[in-house]
């Protein structure tokens, strides 16, 4: 195999993981549009993102999950505002600074979220029955590792 055939695979490789993960991020959007109406049929996909992100860190300040979610503190506002508005999250005040306050989920908003990631993951389950349990291991692992390249923050707690 010649060098130029090699670099050609290379870049074919390549192409086919980023058309690949378009579809699937196109697909997950779509999912998270559903799964969100789910939990509340105002929230909006942005907003559940939000609400997860919230469960999987327990209780964070809103700068954190601006910076978390790479979007801008209105953006975090204006969603934060939504969500209490709907009875999923609350404010409290933040016992290492008085000035500032920690989101976390309601009772309701932690059942709700519950019920939608087990509904989730019976759709995955759905998908994947065809599969053998090793080549869904192996997904499993190379989504994590994919996912370890791109992490840049974890939750502040």
């Amino acid at each position: 195999m010649t060098a130029r055939t090699t670099a050609r695979r290379e870049h074919e490789a390549y192409q086919a993981v980023e058309h690949e993960l378009g579809v699937l991020f196109r697909r997950a959007r779509a999912l998270s549009t559903e799964v969100a109406r789910e939990v509340h049929p105002e929230l909006e996909p942005a907003a559940y993102g939000l609400l997860i992100g919230m469960h999987d860190c327990a209780r964070s300040r809103p700068s954190d999950l601006a910076d978390y979610f790479g979007v801008g503190k209105a953006t975090i506002s204006r969603q934060v505002k939504v969500l209490e508005q709907l009875g999923l999250i609350e404010r409290r005040p933040d016992p290492d600074d008085g000035r500032a306050h920690l989101l976390v989920l309601t009772d309701e908003g932690r059942r709700r979220v519950e019920t939608a990631r087990v509904a989730r993951q019976n759709r995955f389950h759905a998908m994947l029955a065809t599969w053998p349990a090793e080549d869904v291991r192996v997904l499993g692992r190379m989504l994590a590792r994919f996912n370890d390249l791109t992490e840049s923050k974890a939750c502040h707690i």
